[in-house]
C-alpha cells in the first residue's frame, strides 16, 4: 500500500514463496509516464551533470552516481512548472531520472579510455567517438534487458541495489523538492562560485604546498576544490581514509625513498632521460616513477578485485545466459504493465547489427583499415561487454554503483584483447587503437548496466514501466554520448589531456597497460613495486582499490577527499537520532553532489573561454582570462591562508546544510 511516509516495508524484504510485491503505484494503474515533460528534463539535466562528470574524471579520475541529484531537480522542476498549470507525476520525475542518469555512466567509460588515444598523438573525431560511446551504453542496455526479471524482481530483498532503492525512497517522500533540492542548487552556486575565485580570477591559489621538515623531498598539498571535498563526503570516512593513506605513502615514504637511492647515482634512471634523480623536484619524481608504481597498485589491486568476486562473476554469468535462454522460450502470454520488457527479438537484432557495424564500418574503430583486426575487435567487445554487463548488474546489486571494480573489469578487457593481438602480431599503433576502443565500449557498457540496474529497481519499488524506462535509458545514452564527447573535445584542447589540469588519470593508466602488453615499453620493476603494494594491502586488510587510487594520484588531491569524509564522520557522530543521521547523510550526499556539479560545469566554461582565446591570438601568445587578477597582490604566505580559510568556510557551509532538517 501507499503511504505519505514512504515505500512499505516489502521494499526491503525478501519476498516469501508465491508471494509478489505490490509496488508503490499498481500495474493496474496508468499514470502519465513517458511524456516530453519527464524527456526533456531528463535530457537536459543528464547533459549537465555527463558534462561534469567527465570534467571531474578527467580532473581526479573519480566520477559519482547522478541518479538521486537529477531526481530532485526533476521534482523541483516540476514543482516550479505547477506555477503554470503544469503537473508532473512520480513516474514522470522517475522517467526523468532514469534518462538522465545514464550520462555519467557514459562519461565514465569515455574519460576512462579515450584520453589515451590523444595522448599517443592518435586524435578521435567526434563522430568515432559518439559511435563507440552509443555502442557500448546500447549494449549495456541491452544485455541488462534479459536479466531485469531475475535480478531486480525474482532476487529482490536479496540484492538490495542500494542507490535504486534510495532514489525510490527520495522520489516518494513528501519533502523532496524542499530543503533538499535547495542543497543540490546551493552546492551548484558554491562549486561554480569556488572555482571562479581559484581557476578564473586566479585571486587565490587552487593548490597548497609545504614542505614536511626532515623527509628528503617530502611534501604535502591541498587542493583547494570543492568538488572533491564533496566527493569525499559522498564517498565516507572510510574510503576517505584509505584514499589519503595511499597518496601519504607516496608523498612522505615512496618519494623520500626514491630520492635517497638516487642521490648517488651518476646517470639517469629510466624511465627518465635526461634529469638525475638528485636534481628533480618532488613532482618531477611523482611524474616519472610514482605514477607507473601506482599504476601497477591499481591495475593488481583492480585485478584482485575482480578475483575475488569470481564466484559472483560464474553465477552470475549463468543465471545471465540461463535466464537468456528462459526469456527466449517465453510464450507471448499477457504480461501486466509492470512486468513489460523491450523484446529480446528487438535486442538479438540490436546486437547482431551492433557488431556488424563495428566489424564491417572502418570509421566505427577509427582509422583501422585491417578487417581482420575490427572482426577480432567485434567479437572481443561482443563477448566481454555481456561477460561484464552480467558481473556489474548483480555485484552493484550487493555493493552499490560506488564499489562496482568498472576499472578492473577494463583493465581485463583490455589485457585480454590485447594478448590476443600480440599473439596475432598487431603490437603496432593500430592494434593498440584497436584495443583501447575495445576497452572504452567494454567499460561503458559495464558501467551503464550498473546505472540501468539501479534505475530498473527505482521503477520496480515505485510501479514503473520496464519496457519505457529502458527506452528512456536509450534515449539518455543517445542525447548524453555527443556533448560528453564534445565535453572532452572542448578540454583537450583547450588545456590537453596528461597536462596538470587535465592528468586524466584512468586513462593514462589503460595507457600504460596497453603497452606494456603490446610494446613492452614499462618499467617493469616500477609497476612490480606497485603490485607489491596492492598484495600487501590486502594482506594487511586494508581495501586494495582505493589505496592504489590514493598512490597514483597525486597527495593534494586525496586530501580534500580525506576531508569531506572526515566532515561526514563528525556531522554523523554529532546526529541526536537514526533519522538524524539519515538526514545529515542525505542532505551532505546532495549538497555534494552539487558541488560536483557546478564545479564541473565552471570549470568546462573555463576551457570554452580558453579555447577561444586560443583560436584568437597568436600561436605561443600568453592567455589571461578576462578579469583574471592572479596571486602577485599579496605574499605567499597570506594567499595560501586564505585558500585555507575558503576551504574552511566551505566546510562550515557544508555542515550547515547537513543540519537542515526536512521541511
Amino acid at each position: 500500500m501507499r503511504g505519505k511516509k514512504g515505500l512499505s516495508s516489502q521494499a526491503y524484504e525478501p519476498l516469501a514463496e508465491g508471494q509478489s510485491y505490490k509496488p508503490y503505484i499498481g500495474a493496474d494503474e496508468s499514470p502519465l509516464e513517458f511524456t516530453a515533460k519527464a524527456v526533456i528534463p531528463g535530457i537536459c539535466f543528464g547533459i549537465l551533470f555527463g558534462a561534469a562528470n567527465a570534467y571531474l574524471g578527467l580532473q581526479a579520475g573519480l566520477t559519482i552516481s547522478t541518479s538521486i541529484p537529477v531526481a530532485v531537480m526533476t521534482v523541483a522542476a516540476f514543482r516550479a512548472m505547477k506555477g503554470f498549470g503544469v503537473h508532473g507525476t512520480l513516474l514522470e520525475a522517475n522517467m526523468s531520472q532514469t534518462i538522465g542518469s545514464a550520462s555519467s555512466s557514459v562519461a565514465s567509460g569515455v574519460i576512462f579510455t579515450l584520453p589515451a588515444l590523444f595522448m599517443w598523438g592518435m586524435k578521435p573525431e567526434l563522430l568515432q567517438m559518439t559511435l563507440l560511446g552509443l555502442f557500448g551504453g546500447v549494449l549495456g542496455v541491452m544485455f541488462m534487458i534479459p536479466l531485469r526479471r531475475f535480478l531486480i524482481e525474482k532476487e529482490h530483498g536479496r540484492l538490495p541495489y542500494p542507490e535504486g532503492t534510495a532514489c525510490a525512497e527520495v522520489l516518494v517522500a513528501s519533502e523532496v523538492g524542499g530543503a533538499k533540492a535547495r542543497n543540490v542548487f546551493w552546492g551548484l552556486g558554491i562549486g561554480a562560485l569556488m572555482r571562479f575565485i581559484f581557476e578564473w580570477l586566479k585571486v587565490l591559489p587552487g593548490k597548497i604546498h609545504f614542505p614536511i621538515p626532515l623527509i628528503p623531498k617530502g611534501e604535502l598539498g591541498v587542493k583547494m576544490s570543492a568538488a572533491l571535498f564533496g566527493v569525499g563526503y559522498i564517498l565516507g570516512p572510510k574510503i576517505g581514509c584509505v584514499m589519503v593513506g595511499g597518496g601519504l605513502l607516496s608523498a612522505l615514504v615512496i618519494i623520500p625513498a626514491i630520492d635517497i637511492w638516487g642521490a648517488g647515482r651518476t646517470e639517469p634512471f629510466f624511465p627518465e632521460t635526461n634529469l638525475l634523480i638528485k636534481a628533480m623536484t618532488a613532482g618531477e619524481i611523482w611524474n616519472r616513477y610514482v605514477r607507473y608504481i601506482g599504476a601497477g597498485a591499481v591495475a593488481t589491486a583492480g585485478i584482485i578485485t575482480l578475483i575475488r568476486s569470481i564466484p559472483t562473476m560464474i553465477e552470475s554469468f549463468k543465471i545471465g545466459l540461463a535466464q537468456l535462454k528462459t526469456r527466449v522460450g517465453e510464450s507471448g502470454a499477457a504480461t501486466p504493465r509492470t512486468g513489460m520488457d523491450l523484446s529480446l527479438k528487438h535486442v538479438g537484432i540490436g546486437v547482431v547489427v551492433i557488431a556488424a557495424i563495428m566489424a564491417f564500418v572502418p570509421h566505427a574503430f577509427g582509422a583501422i583499415d585491417s578487417l581482420a583486426i575490427r572482426v577480432v575487435a567485434a567479437i572481443c567487445v561482443v563477448i566481454f561487454a555481456f561477460f561484464f554487463v552480467t558481473v556489474s548488474s548483480r555485484i552493484v546489486g550487493l555493493v552499490g554503483v560506488t564499489s562496482n571494480p568498472t576499472s578492473g573489469m577494463t583493465i581485463a578487457a583490455l589485457i585480454g584483447t590485447s594478448t590476443a593481438f600480440a599473439l596475432a602480431g598487431w603490437t603496432g599503433e593500430t592494434g593498440m587503437a584497436a584495443a583501447l576502443t575495445v576497452g572504452c565500449v567494454v567499460a561503458i557498457a559495464a558501467s551503464i548496466a550498473g546505472d540501468t540496474s539501479q534505475d530498473l529497481k527505482t521503477g520496480f519499488l515505485l510501479g514503473a514501466t520496464p519496457k519505457r524506462q529502458q527506452i528512456g535509458e536509450f534515449i539518455g545514452v543517445l542525447t548524453s554520448a555527443t556533448f560528453v564527447c564534445l565535453t572532452l573535445l572542448l578540454l583537450d584542447k583547450a588545456y590537453g589531456f596528461g597536462s596538470e589540469e587535465l592528468p586524466a588519470p584512468q586513462a593514462t593508466l589503460m595507457k600504460l597497460v596497453i603497452e606494456g602488453v603490446l610494446q613492452a615499453k614499462l618499467p617493469w620493476v616500477l609497476v612490480g613495486i606497485g603490485a607489491g603494494i596492492a598484495i600487501a594491502a590486502e594482506v594487511a586488510r586494508i581495501p586494495s582499490l582505493p589505496f592504489a587510487v590514493g598512490v597514483y594520484l597525486p597527495v593534494s588531491t586525496m586530501v580534500p577527499v580525506f576531508l569531506g569524509g572526515a566532515l561526514r564522520w563528525f556531522m554523523q557522530r554529532r546526529a541526536k537520532s537514526d533519522s538524524d543521521r539519515d538526514t545529515r547523510r542525505e542532505n551532505g550526499v546532495l549538497f555534494g553532489s552539487g558541488l560536483v556539479g557546478g564545479e564541473g560545469l565552471f570549470g568546462v566554461l573555463i576551457a570554452g573561454v580558453v579555447f577561444y582565446q586560443k583560436m584568437s591570438r597568436e600561436p605561443g601568445e600568453d592567455i589571461a582570462l578576462p578579469l583574471q587578477i592572479g596571486t602577485g597582490w599579496a605574499s605567499e604566505l597570506v594567499t595560501s591562508l586564505l585558500s585555507a580559510a575558503v576551504l574552511g568556510g566551505l566546510a562550515y557551509l557544508f555542515a550547515r546544510r547537513c543540519k537542515l532538517a526536512k521541511d
